[in-house]
């Protein structure tokens, strides 16, 4: 997965604190780190390690980059 500026080495905590936007769309996919303790896993990881299909993991990475081209970054 591909993330602009980086992102997707970042950990989950550090990118859901900067881009709170980023957590309610991994909530859409149910994908729960927003409430996770531990957030230490990079964004890129959470992201595979859901056993999403490959469709969902495509608009996932599509929908976090849309969010941060809004964002300006």
């Amino acid at each position: 997965m591909e993330f602009k500026s980086g992102l997707g080495d970042r950990a989950i905590q550090d990118v859901i604190k900067s881009y709170p936007g980023i957590g309610d769309i991994l909530n859409r996919y149910e994908i729960a780190c927003v409430t996770c303790k531990v957030g230490i896993c990079l964004l890129k990881d959470v992201v595979a390690i859901h056993g999403l299909s490959k469709e969902d993991e495509a608009r996932i990475e599509q929908e976090i980059n849309n969010h941060l081209k809004e964002k300006g970054e």
